[in-house]
């Protein structure tokens, strides 16, 4: 099962950010991982207080990092007896600073409240979204309202085979991660765990288009439902293979024995329904629609669900992924 290693958690809204500490804090403790907290604040320009620069500009600059550490210092002392916390404070563009971070340093996973504790209005725009769009790791939005501890959780897995060899490899390793990711958080949540594909019936949208007598209602209703069983199967493979592939998914899977939800229909529309049907706390999905292209994540899919659910997100990208964020400024 996934287990988190070294772990960021992003702190840049003060006190609004203790949600997302206190789950980096508990996540850090039950995968004995690494934990840094950073702040990032801009970087001052150079001229800054001066006409020609220099030293004012520097000054500031310390100023203002001071300042942002001794606000840090509040937030993390309750954890110190409990874990090792690094922080630290970084210079730039939020989004870019933390992804570099990511790069520099190996994390592989963030944690962060969003940019708004309205949730909705700013979450999926500014730096949240380059962050999910661009992050190599995983990153976790966790909703500043949610209950301490989760009590459902729900997995956005896609079993299609509609897709070309290369992007349905793909797709099932990336189904493989958000189900073991999905798992791993109900187990260390103790929470109920829900797993959802959505299908579209091919026989439905051929039956639109094709006036024959031979397509008898009947045989319409009995081609969806073959389709049904056959997303069914997949669904039920997937899970198959995650117990295979190792003693700790099968313990973890038996223990939850997570419910399944076979939805026919527009994933856009039937898995953010589901979640707030379910009220799941979390949702675990990912975020890449096509493979082979640099800096290429979320297609229109993903970003409808994400523009209409109402809960902590876990976004992940497939192993194949390369952020176009580099080192160099």
């Amino acid at each position: 099962m996934q287990r988190f290693k070294n772990i960021l958690c992003v702190i840049e809204h003060g006190e609004a950010s203790k949600p997302a500490l206190n789950r980096a804090v508990a996540l850090a403790e039950n995968n004995q991982a690494s934990l840094t907290v950073v702040d990032v604040i801009p970087r001052v320009p150079a001229g800054i207080g001066m006409p020609d620069g220099g030293p004012i500009s520097d000054e500031l600059q310390v100023a203002m990092v001071r300042e942002h550490e001794a606000r840090m210092e509040p937030l993390i002392e309750p954890y110190r007896q409990r874990l090792d916390i690094q922080h630290k404070v970084l210079l730039g563009t939020s989004f870019l600073e933390v992804i570099r971070e990511v790069l520099r340093n190996q994390r592989d996973l963030v944690i962060k409240c969003p940019e708004s504790p309205s949730w909705l209005d700013r979450f999926f725009s500014g730096d949240d979204m380059h962050l999910l769009r661009k992050c190599p790791c995983p990153v976790w939005f966790v909703k500043p309202q949610v209950a301490k501890t989760y009590q459902r959780i729900l997995a956005a897995v896609d079993v299609d085979e509609g897709y070309s060899p290369t992007e349905l490899e793909t797709r099932h390793r990336l189904s493989v991660q958000i189900l073991e990711m999905a798992a791993s958080l109900a187990i260390s949540e103790s929470a109920e765990l829900h797993v959802v594909h959505a299908w579209e019936s091919m026989s439905e949208l051929v039956s639109g288009f094709v006036f024959s007598s031979d397509l008898s209602s009947e045989r319409i209703a009995a081609n969806i439902e073959q389709e049904r069983r056959q997303q069914q199967q997949h669904l039920d493979e997937l899970i198959r293979r995650i117990k295979i592939k190792s003693h700790a998914a099968r313990d973890a899977l038996d223990y939850l024995k997570p419910l399944t939800h076979l939805l026919k229909g527009a994933a856009r529309q039937e898995v953010p329904a589901l979640a707030k049907r379910l009220q799941v706390d979390c949702i675990v999905m990912g975020t890449v629609a096509r493979t082979g292209i640099r800096g290429f994540i979320m297609g229109n899919t993903a970003e409808t669900i994400l523009e209409q659910i109402d809960c902590s997100v876990l976004a992940i990208k497939p192993q194949e992924f390369v952020t176009p964020v580099t080192l160099n400024e």
